[in-house]
């Protein structure tokens, strides 16, 4: 009878453990897909679950974000592609690969700073590609196949803002609320005095309105190509040139993310404004596509740029007060 019962305790251990074991490997996997899962290695494929890879991932959207930059004067640092793309130790296209600059990105991602805005571009959950055109969601769809398993490292359990702000028009299916949002965004610089960090060949505002409602533009005109080893020679002429109560937009590819940071570490409201400048002038055109501005560096097209000119306007040399040259 003894035996009996021992046997009987044996086997229901030996059930329990099963069980037990069956539900820590659920846990351990379940953000995999079966393929992955049977596979028994770790080179996992591009089918499983992107919405419960990254469900924790908190970012505030669009109109938050301008919330809290327009009414409770915070700076903002954004991470997109290019910026990854350092990180990860690539070649984009107007920046070399850095090690230094990538340590420096990739502190920033985790960095927590009361009045300093972390806003980052996440294309992979269903609810954050929903709202894009077939090009960007085929585009994205390439990208996270190369990179998912970089990306599922980055990010921390915190708070992100969008870092699309300045991204309201080319990617979106509908276009309906763009005018509506083009005036929200532009509250930003609204009667303030600017000053524009900028490539040479980003001429922020030129040919167009979008900066008509500033009080004043100033411009500290940087290399459009690898601008982040002239860092040092562009921080130090905006700490002699510009005074702490002006606004600085900066569109400097991914030197724009640091600067940011160390701007507001200075005690400046900085802005990394980015693309808005093109994202701006294929709105007024009303493209479907992106296309080459005259003028103007455009990154994100095969053709980089259309015709290149001097500038016809006087006040944009009169708006300069400092060059990095390269």
């Amino acid at each position: 009878m003894y035996i009996f019962f021992e046997n009987k305790r044996n086997i229901i251990f030996i059930i329990s453990l099963i069980f037990l074991l069956y539900i820590i490997n659920t846990y351990k996997y379940e953000k995999f897909c079966l393929k992955c899962i049977n596979s028994h290695n770790q080179k996992k494929c591009f089918d499983c679950n992107n919405n419960i890879f990254f469900k924790d991932i908190k970012i505030h959207n669009d109109d938050q974000t301008l919330n809290e930059i327009i009414y409770k004067n915070k700076s903002i640092s954004r991470f997109g592609d290019g910026e990854y793309s350092c990180i990860f130790g690539k070649k984009i296209r107007f920046q070399e690969p850095n090690k230094t600059m990538g340590k420096r990105l990739l502190n920033i991602l985790n960095s927590r700073e009361k009045n300093l805005l972390i806003g980052i571009n996440f294309p992979f959950r269903s609810k954050d590609v929903d709202r894009f055109n077939i090009i960007a969601k085929n585009y994205y769809k390439k990208l996270i196949k190369v990179y998912k398993f970089n990306y599922i490292n980055l990010f921390k359990n915190k708070e992100y803002y969008s870092s699309r702000i300045t991204r309201f028009y080319i990617d979106y299916d509908s276009k309906k609320k763009v005018p509506k949002y083009i005036k929200k965004i532009k509250k930003i610089w609204d009667n303030r005095e600017v000053v524009f960090v900028e490539g040479d060949k980003s001429r922020l505002g030129v040919g167009n309105d979008l900066f008509s409602n500033a009080k004043s533009i100033q411009r500290i005109i940087c290399p459009s190509i690898n601008a982040f080893n002239y860092y040092n020679d562009i921080i130090n002429q905006i700490e002699n040139k510009v005074n702490k109560n002006k606004l600085i937009l900066i569109a400097l590819g991914p030197t724009a993310t640091i600067l940011s940071y160390d701007l507001y570490k200075l005690g400046y409201q900085a802005i990394d404004i980015g693309h808005i400048d093109i994202e701006y002038e294929w709105y007024l055109r009303k493209t479907l596509i992106k296309i080459p501005i005259n003028n103007k560096y455009v990154a994100e097209c095969k053709k980089i740029q259309g015709k290149f000119t001097s500038v016809k306007d006087k006040n944009y040399y009169k708006q300069i007060i400092g060059k990095i040259l390269e």
